[in-house]
């Protein structure tokens, strides 16, 4: 990250699910196939419940709208800490170039307060 990049924050409108699936989902937001599991993210309306294992609702996407450098070192780190000291759970995605965090949309106020006191523009 540049220092004079614009620290933006993208929030969703759609409310977003974790899914444990039994198999990986054409068009969800993630899907994170290991050894063990499926994980699928992906919008709440996009839901097919015959191929829910599990499921975690009611998550807003935040988006962290810039490209990160592979050797930026504690941009997460700092994020979690922050989150954290108003005891917001999060979820991380990493994409190629940026970072992605799901919190519950009831943390989604304090969330906000804690992403502008670290600079961040927050945007809906």
């Amino acid at each position: 990250m540049k220092e004079k990049e614009i620290k933006e924050v993208i929030i969703s409108k759609e409310n977003f699910a974790i899914i444990k699936a039994r198999k990986p989902v054409k068009n969800a937001f993630a899907n994170i196939i290991d050894n063990n599991e499926v994980t699928v993210i992906l919008p709440q309306n996009k839901i097919k419940k015959k191929n829910i294992i599990n499921i975690d609702k009611d998550y807003k996407l935040l988006t962290f709208n810039m490209v990160l450098d592979f050797n930026l070192v504690g941009f997460i780190a700092r994020i979690s800490k922050a989150l954290a000291s108003e005891n917001i759970p999060i979820f991380v995605i990493s994409a190629y170039s940026t970072d992605h965090v799901l919190i519950k949309k009831k943390y989604l106020g304090k969330a906000i307060k804690q992403l502008k006191k670290l600079g961040f523009k927050v945007g809906k």
